[in-house]
């Protein structure tokens, strides 16, 4: 059982007025944290702590703020295992899956540390007699809110990039993975210095009040429907909005590929941590010519995933993060049978306790069902054939969301009509996970705005200043 405590101005312990949260294990519903919540007044004491360290955070040099974040990593290595455990017990994700969101986690705060200290401002090409150039400064104040379904590798990225570009952090983790988040502010706080970062943890009352606090930036990444009240909220004060949000992600498979090979792929898209990526395959348009072989086969593969606790090494497919959520995923896979679609795998609720679903094919949908057009955030994959690319591509960029697409294709004027169409961040082809190192994507429409990755990130939060110097009088120095 974890016992949650907040961080405030360099003062563990501090606040948790605002009552307690019970977060229970989504395998076997047995409670595995307790958790302070934090009240507004709380909020604002320590946004006005932060206010009060982040000058001379700011104004350490940028070599040993990086070198204060290789020691966060390696805080963060050496806590590994009790991180990869909490994040099991909490969410549910598989420990395997667990551990590597904490490596990936390591990896982000070492890449920061490297990349800060080398990207600096510019000079300009000004008058013989004067200096001009434009300098980098920390913006001051962020407020990270953090999401529950990757937590170690997502708030390790706001929150390594926000502190080595001297900006001091209020961090709220979800509140479904609140003992995560405790123990990463734990390793972190062993080696920054005190006041730095602060821990705030409760509900959605406790993002409000951070939103529409006096901080100067809010990275949010999370449901769509929260970050447009955070992007309000801040529009009221002036703050930055940095947003990684919903999405709905097409999978397009062309004519001419392997049916199985495209099969075994959109399994991993749309079956991965029980379909609880950002960036999960939500939709797929597969073409007629090869759609029975390819609906086949991805049957086979839904059906034998080996399904159960994420603390079992045997385990594939783990629980959805609460049977709250799984109402929302199986209200949309029986919306869409009510419409006329067909189950081939999945779609009916298990019994016993925890909240499993299984992995869900749908066939016969519609472009226009919910299943297809809103997020769905669960292991399902709903299949719509079409009769051609192009009309595969028209659908796929259809979409109030823009996060991400995968195409699958052996046509190379397909792959390049693909990602030069898609109004999405990020396009895959040919694989619907991978890329090099460093790459960075500004999501589109309602899944987001601004750099939530890669070196980019560090220019986020920071705000450039353009600087011209005289001497007095039009002499000299």
């Amino acid at each position: 059982m974890y016992t949650v405590a907040q961080l405030i101005g360099g003062v563990w312990g501090a606040g948790g007025a605002g009552g307690e949260l019970v977060v229970r294990d989504p395998a076997d519903g047995h409670p595995v944290s307790t958790v302070p919540v934090a009240t507004a007044d709380e909020v604002g004491k320590a946004v006005e702590a932060a206010r009060g360290v982040a000058p001379g955070w700011a104004a350490t040099d940028p070599a040993e703020r990086a070198a204060a974040l290789h020691r966060a990593a390696d805080a963060v290595q050496a806590a590994a295992q009790e991180l990869a455990a909490a994040v099991t017990a909490e969410m549910g994700k598989p420990l395997a899956d667990a551990r590597g969101g904490v490596e990936a986690g390591v990896g982000t705060l070492r890449q920061y540390a490297e990349l800060a200290p080398v990207r600096g401002g510019r000079t300009l090409l000004g008058g013989a007699e004067s200096i001009d150039f434009m300098a980098p400064q920390p913006r001051g104040v962020v407020a990270a809110i953090t999401p529950w379904n990757d937590p170690v590798a997502v708030s390790c990225g706001l929150l390594g990039a926000a502190l080595v570009t001297g900006n001091a952090v209020l961090y709220k983790p979800s509140e479904r993975t609140p003992a995560t988040g405790w123990l990463l502010a734990r390793a972190l706080d062993e080696v920054l210095p005190p006041g730095v970062l602060s821990l705030l943890t409760g509900g959605a009352e406790v993002g409000a009040a951070l939103a529409g606090g006096d901080v100067d930036v809010v990275a949010h990444v999370g449901a769509t429907a929260t970050g447009r009240q955070i992007a309000a909220a801040a529009a009221r004060t002036g703050a930055k909005v940095l947003l990684e949000n919903g999405g709905s992600d097409p999978l397009v498979v062309d004519a001419g590929v392997d049916p199985v090979w495209a099969a075994e792929q959109a399994a991993l898209g749309a079956f991965a941590n029980a379909g609880q990526i950002c960036v999960a395959v939500e939709r797929i348009y597969v073409h007629r010519d090869v759609a029975e072989d390819f609906v086949d086969a991805l049957v086979r593969r839904a059906e034998a995933l080996r399904v159960g606790p994420g603390r079992d090494p045997a385990t594939e497919l783990g629980p959805l993060v609460d049977r709250r959520h799984r109402d929302h995923v199986h209200g949309q896979v029986t919306a869409a049978v009510a419409g006329g679609a067909r189950l081939r795998a999945g779609g009916v609720l298990p019994d016993g306790p925890g909240a499993f679903y299984p992995a869900t094919v749908v066939v016969d949908c519609r472009h226009e069902m919910t299943l297809v057009r809103e997020e769905t955030f669960g292991p399902v994959a709903p299949v719509v054939v079409v009769d051609s690319f192009s009309e595969a591509l028209r659908c796929a960029a259809d979409s109030p969301y823009g996060l991400a697409a995968t195409v699958l294709t052996g046509s190379m004027s397909h792959a390049q009509r693909a990602w030069r169409e898609l109004p999405v961040g990020t396009v895959k082809v040919n694989a619907v996970f991978g890329g090099a190192p460093g790459g960075a994507a500004q999501p589109r429409r309602g899944s987001g705005q601004g750099f939530g990755y890669g070196p980019e990130l560090l220019d986020e939060f920071t705000a450039t200043k353009a600087v011209h110097i005289e001497a007095p009088g039009g002499g000299h120095w």
